[in-house]
């Protein structure tokens, strides 16, 4: 099953938070931080709602820095992916 989302939404899955310090401290799961770059799986089509048309910024593929705690999270055939908003992707990572 695929996921295609509506309007200006946007399919990301969340890549994984570093394991280490760059000091080579190993981190237990309570102390890493909530990932916030994630990869765009799927965009929606920007069509109009509630009389706005919205252009797509994003493209599958790119990396993104999203606003924390956006967005739903969805798991799907094992998977977790989040689906946010246009507005809640803050940057492309290049």
């Amino acid at each position: 099953m695929t996921l295609k989302p509506l309007f200006d939404r946007v399919v990301v899955k969340m890549v994984e938070a570093e394991e280490t310090t760059k000091g080579g401290i190993i981190l237990t799961g309570s102390a890493k931080e909530k990932p916030q770059f994630a990869e765009v799986v799927a965009v929606g089509d920007g069509s109009a709602r509630e009389g706005k048309s919205t252009a797509m910024k994003v493209n599958v593929g790119d990396k993104v820095l999203l606003s924390k705690y956006a967005g739903t999270e969805v798991k799907l055939d094992g998977e977790e992916y989040i689906i946010v908003n246009m507005s809640d992707i803050l940057a492309i990572a290049e």
